[in-house]
């Protein structure tokens, strides 16, 4: 099993993981102030792109968080730095929400360019049929198509609503393409690129989250992971899943018991 004590920075998922809708999950604010009171770092990295880091700000805020945005790293800032350090230009379809085009845009981006040199899709909650239709045309023409995550569905309250992995097969049946570059978890360039705006090595990370196929999946970068059973994995999920937590707590306030 993995030793949780030895993790210098615990990257903490949020939906389904920190809270559920407006909903603090057992242990959620004592473990930060555990990770503060025992000189450990802790960030929040969520592949939810639907949300900018300030939203999230005034979300854990009003949750009664002590946090600062540079305590939270989402798939949406992981996105644009894999743009900038491949070269992509600023002319872009970009479908997201409002928030996520605002992100884009306060970089120098045109999010509905005329002519646009890639695709980005986010998890957009506003979704309609004409964006879906721009989506696939822009895919079915080559542009370079880039998702901020993976997942699936977004667990809420009574259960989970589509996420972007629902687009990303709709868009397979409609153009048979997927993305060229998946972004966030569990993929390892999110990981090596929280680590480093957090000072330390992968080894030193410990990645906490409610998912296998995302959250846990990212221990095969090289991270420790942590897996709560309060978010989408149950306990039969996980029994049948093929990827294997480094620990397995019922939330977070089991896991700092671990501490």
């Amino acid at each position: 099993m993995y030793d949780v004590t030895t993790a210098k920075l615990f990257l903490l998922d949020m939906d389904g993981t920190f809270y559920l809708d407006d909903t603090l999950l057992p242990g959620a604010l004592e473990f930060l102030a555990l990770c503060r009171a025992t000189g450990r770092q802790f960030a929040f990295l969520t592949n939810n792109s639907s949300k900018s880091k300030a939203d999230y700000l005034a979300k854990l805020t009003r949750l009664g968080a002590d946090v600062t945005e540079h305590d939270i790293f989402t798939s949406g800032d992981a996105t644009l730095l894999y743009l900038a350090e491949n070269g992509f230009s600023k002319d872009i379809l970009l479908i997201g929400t409002p928030s996520l085009e605002a992100q884009f845009a306060a970089e120098g981006y045109t999010v509905r360019a005329a002519k646009p040199r890639a695709v980005v899709l986010g998890f957009d909650t506003t979704i309609t049929y004409d964006k879906l239709r721009l989506l696939c045309d822009a895919v079915r023409a080559g542009l370079p198509y880039i998702a901020t995550h993976p997942d699936y569905n977004c667990p809420v309250a009574g259960g989970f609503i589509p996420d972007i992995g629902a687009v990303i097969a709709f868009v397979k049946a409609s153009t048979g393409r997927d993305p060229d570059a998946v972004i966030g978890k569990p993929n390892a360039y999110i990981a090596r690129a929280a680590a480093h705006k957090y000072g330390v090595s992968l080894e030193d990370v410990c990645m906490v989250g409610d998912r296998l196929y995302t959250d846990i999946a990212l221990g095969a970068c090289g991270c420790g992971t942590a897996l709560v059973l309060c978010g989408e994995t149950t306990p039969e999920a996980l029994a049948a899943g093929s990827v294997t937590p480094g620990v397995v707590c019922a939330d977070l306030a089991a896991l700092g018991r671990l501490l």
